[in-house]
């Protein structure tokens, strides 16, 4: 269902912290053109952690409208709560939605038993296809491969895929071989896609794509082609961009560098979120001349 380059979309909003949808609309029409092979609505770089439920899923409503069946969407509809979980997938589905995005339950802590049972009821509640998201950076909780096969095993209609930015790169072949070649394994780290890619992957869910969604749409179709020298090529352009985007709390840096790249493109961040500092912001334009944009 999913491959290629798929932008983690920022939500633009104005100074005063408001959704300005005519950004929004105009940033999904451009991933579209420059190559993008998906979009992710509302997942962290979409600061959904400061959106309410309406907002959330009007966002994603918003982005499956213009998007129009061109490439599928996968709504970020994660919660440490299973019955909240429930709910989101449900609206996911009901916004438009072709997969849901998922962390396990952060904060809680659950053990890895938690975490199956966390998504066996999300299965049984919901025939929306999900995409397990595994960054145990941010939740702390972290899904073990043979968690991940386990709830494959038993839901192999529901859970299609997974986003993982543990930087386990042995993983990608704990998962394959756990899952099967059929399951989508997507990096959740632009800066080690190329490796990710090699083990096993097919795709990148991407923070950069945002700011570069042509290059990073040319990398992995270049992979995919088997054209590993381009590809080489295109990671060493656009890695110092990678790295940039996370000098400061994400996405600070990448909203900076969306308004080096779109003229007009609204600068505003939600509290607890800050405006990135002076050396992010240099390391971001000096990453930008780098990669030539």
């Amino acid at each position: 269902m999913f491959s290629g380059s798929i932008p983690a979309l920022v939500t633009p909003f104005d100074a005063e912290g408001a959704f300005v949808e005519k950004a929004y609309r105009d940033l999904v029409e451009w991933q579209i053109a420059e190559g993008s092979a998906g979009l992710v609505p509302c997942g962290t770089t979409g600061e959904a952690a400061t959106l309410t439920k309406e907002e959330q899923f009007a966002i994603v409503r918003v982005c499956v409208d213009q998007a129009k069946g061109r490439v599928p969407v996968l709504a970020g509809a994660g919660s440490n709560d299973t019955r909240v979980a429930i709910a989101n997938v449900a609206a996911a589905k009901e916004a438009g939605a072709d997969a849901a995005l998922m962390v396990p339950p952060y904060y809680n802590r659950p053990s890895q038993e938690g975490i199956f049972r966390h998504f066996e009821a999300v299965a049984r509640g919901s025939d929306l296809p999900i995409v397990l998201y595994n960054v145990p950076g941010r939740t702390v909780t972290d899904i073990q491969p043979a968690t991940v096969a386990r709830i494959v095993a038993a839901f192999p209609d529901t859970f299609v895929g997974i986003k993982d930015a543990t930087g386990s790169l042995a993983r990608v072949t704990e998962q394959r071989a756990g899952c099967g070649e059929g399951f989508v394994q997507l990096s959740g780290n632009d800066e080690t896609a190329l490796a990710f890619n090699a083990m096993g992957g097919t795709g990148c869910i991407s923070v950069t794509a945002n700011v570069a969604p042509r290059l990073c749409a040319e990398f992995q179709r270049a992979w995919a082609a088997g054209e590993n020298a381009g590809a080489l090529a295109l990671h060493d352009r656009l890695f110092a961009l990678h790295l940039a985007m996370f000098t400061d709390a994400s996405p600070g840096p990448v909203k900076y560098a969306m308004t080096k790249v779109r003229r007009g493109f609204p600068d505003g961040l939600r509290l607890p979120m800050t405006w990135p500092g002076e050396a992010s912001r240099a390391a971001v334009d000096a990453a930008l001349a780098r990669a030539g944009l």
